[in-house]
């Protein structure tokens, strides 16, 4: 009898391990690559309290149809279950860019209020694979940079203004910028440039476009803070879905980061602030690993 009860014991604890194992850990990161026949995919994967550190992990798919509208730079959550020593992704789904703060939302309720009355402003923005239209802005150095002159280069590209008063916005995409800097600091200038678009080109002009640089110790061969005449800033910001208005002295504006590719066509358009800098320079690495 005890025997047994032992080895009903030992199988009802089998069964508990067997369902924690089916059901895997919830997760969540920022997609950096799609396998062949999107039969795997790699994330950037956010941690997992008391199973992972942050990190880049490759994983199979079971079944590739849930991964027919998903490209590089999108945000999904999974559950990472594994079988036969093989991590798998199930359940893979996409994650709006959701930010709940309130200049992020009155943002995105005065963009949609611009689409309805002017529908056509949405033709112009560059989609996924697409070639980014060339445009022209003058740096901090007063140098006349042309988008078309960084071609064989990876472009990162970001937009903010000097006296941008929330740290979470401008400042933290700034930041991610210089994160990849740092990171790829021997690879800077050969295989990436950063270009960061100021919206209040009346005030973020001359000296004081060269002192908001400055904050950042950018290198002005490799991390360029663009300005011109404010219809060429909105009309470059409006090709990535970017849209700022002005109120009371600063700005409301929305949040993108955009990476294009050495043969100058749009890899993906992050919106929001909600990933991490790591996962912006998982992202971009990927990118700059690519065949030439």
């Amino acid at each position: 009898m005890m025997k047994r009860a032992a080895l009903s014991a030992m199988v009802a604890l089998l069964g508990v391990a067997g369902v924690c194992r089916a059901q895997g850990h919830a997760a969540r990161g920022v997609v950096t690559e799609l396998g062949k026949a999107r039969q795997s995919l790699v994330v950037s994967c956010e941690a997992i309290p008391g199973y992972m550190d942050p990190m880049e992990m490759s994983f199979a798919v079971r079944n590739p149809k849930m991964l027919t509208t998903i490209t590089p730079g999108a945000t999904v959550r999974f559950t990472i279950v594994e079988r036969n020593h093989v991590l798998y992704a199930d359940d893979v789904q996409t994650v709006t860019a959701a930010n709940f703060e309130s200049e992020p939302m009155e943002a995105d309720g005065l963009t949609a209020l611009q689409r309805a009355l002017n529908p056509s402003s949405v033709a112009q923005i560059v989609t996924k694979g697409q070639s980014v239209p060339d445009f022209a802005l003058t740096d901090q150095v007063g140098r006349e940079i042309h988008l078309s002159q960084l071609q064989g280069k990876v472009v990162v590209l970001t937009f903010g203004y000097s006296r941008c008063p929330n740290p979470d916005y401008c400042f933290r995409l700034s930041n991610n910028l210089a994160a990849v800097e740092r990171r790829f600091s021997a690879r800077a200038g050969r295989d990436f440039v950063l270009l960061t678009i100021a919206i209040d080109p009346e005030h973020d002009q001359g000296a004081t476009l060269a002192e908001y640089a400055g904050v950042w110790h950018a290198d002005p061969a490799l991390w360029h803070f663009l300005t011109g005449p404010l219809p060429e800033v909105k009309q470059v910001a409006a090709m990535f879905g970017m849209n700022f208005w002005r109120e009371e002295g600063l700005l409301t504006h929305s949040l993108h980061t955009v990476i294009i590719d050495r043969r100058g066509r749009l890899v993906t358009n992050l919106e929001g602030n909600q990933f991490t800098a790591q996962q912006l320079c998982d992202l971009v690495q990927t990118v700059m690993n690519r065949p030439q």
